[in-house]
């Protein structure tokens, strides 16, 4: 395993654990504020998965693009699926917004 790749699985499991310890400290009120924010950090990702997977170093680098354009993309399209039902939550019934 070369040293590059060692550090980037470094950098990557301390990431998860680091982005668990603080999703999991929010609060539920700050959720849908905190969920659109994620979205736009879910872009970002997609656009950088999108430069992986079009770098063409490698079949296996741009294998490894692909999922990350595939998860990015799952990523983005849930997160706003699922604020859009929270905001909802928050609509008067019988509005015309409803």
């Amino acid at each position: 395993m070369s040293h590059e790749m060692f550090l980037g699985l470094y950098v990557f499991v301390l990431a998860a654990f680091v982005g668990y310890g603080v999703i999991g400290g929010v609060p539920p009120l700050l959720h849908t504020p905190l969920m659109a924010f994620t979205n736009a950090i879910s872009g970002i990702s997609l656009v950088g998965s999108l430069v992986a997977a079009g770098a063409e170093h490698t079949t296996f680098s741009t294998a490894l693009g692909f999922i990350a354009v595939l998860c990015s993309s799952i990523n983005v399209v849930g997160g706003f699926l699922i604020t859009d039902r929270m905001l909802k939550m928050f609509r008067k019934r019988g509005g015309k917004n409803a």
